[in-house]
């Protein structure tokens, strides 16, 4: 790890460009909540899954990049001169409706990663850290809104490895994560809108000392299907605080030059097969700071069950 930037202690005040990132996505995400509720009539707020209704999806996404966002949103090469990231990752994820207006979440993640230089070629394979939510919805409380409040926590199941030869598989640390969703179906077209507002709270690693920042992410989304085709947009983003690293003495360092944010679009195109749909997309980068760079191709498959 590089650092470049160290001091003692957490900051005691957001930086200005902090609140006005903060500001901004605030802002622009309870715009798309406001108009949700604007347009959607009572029949179209139908954002959780109904008892024993449900779906699963299989994705597979795979990226090949030799630069990255540098800590000032530059771009750079990777850590090493000739250095290559290889990553194919696939995401098995389910949601079942249990009781009116609650459904549950779990996903589960197999990654493949590569990392090539001039000096070694290393690589690991495995089962990843699984995500598990419950999403609570408006008819909960008797009301038709086209809103949600999900909870979820990201469980550290992963093989973590502080040997610096070994790519690690999981974080080896534990995430919460509580968002706002919206929807809506525009009436009369096949046209509808999403969108969500969260917040991450990123646990200690205690085996090693270091604790991510906290993020704070959102995604808005504009899609349509006709039954047979289907197409989605969505531009997706979060922005996270300064990570720490606690030290020999017990001092935590702020490692501000660490900090991570990404900005990316997501085009995707679907056509039926079989009793569900398939689909193939793209993730395209456009800002980020010491994140990969460089477009990802995405397939899968989704199945709804009734």
């Amino acid at each position: 790890m590089r650092v470049k930037e160290m001091t003692v202690g957490r900051p005691q005040a957001q930086r200005p460009e902090e609140r006005r990132s903060l500001s901004f996505t605030l802002a622009f995400v309870l715009a798309v909540v406001g108009a949700c509720m604007a347009v959607t009539p009572p029949a179209a707020a139908q954002w959780v899954e109904a008892p024993g209704h449900g779906w699963v999806q299989l994705s597979v996404y795979h990226h090949v990049t030799r630069e990255r966002f540098a800590a000032d949103g530059g771009l750079e090469p990777l850590f090493n001169e000739d250095g290559q990231s290889v990553t194919t990752s696939v995401f098995l994820t389910g949601t079942v409706g249990v009781v009116r207006g609650v459904d549950l979440w779990a996903q589960v993640p197999y990654h493949r990663l590569e990392f090539n230089d001039v000096a070694a070629e290393r690589s690991n394979a495995g089962l990843s850290d699984p995500r598990l939510y419950v999403r609570v919805g408006a008819p909960v409380v008797g009301k038709a809104w086209p809103v949600a409040l999900r909870a979820g926590v990201k469980l550290p199941a992963g093989d973590f490895d502080r040997d610096a030869e070994v790519i690690p598989i999981g974080e080896g640390q534990r995430d919460v994560e509580l968002l706002a969703e919206a929807g809506t179906v525009f009436p009369g077209t096949p046209l509808y809108a999403m969108g969500w507002l969260g917040y991450r709270w990123r646990a200690r690693n205690d085996e090693t000392g270091f604790e991510p920042g906290d993020e704070v992410f959102a995604l808005v989304g504009l899609g349509e299907s006709d039954g047979r085709f289907a197409w989605k947009l969505v531009a997706e983003g979060f922005y996270g605080f300064d990570p720490t690293q606690r030290v020999a003495g017990g001092q935590t360092l702020t490692l501000a030059q660490e900090r991570r944010e990404l900005l990316q679009l997501l085009p995707t195109v679907g056509w039926n097969v079989g009793p569900g749909t398939a689909e193939l997309g793209l993730r395209l980068p456009l800002a980020g700071r010491n994140m990969p760079s460089g477009p990802a191709l995405t397939v899968g498959y989704f199945l709804r069950w009734r």
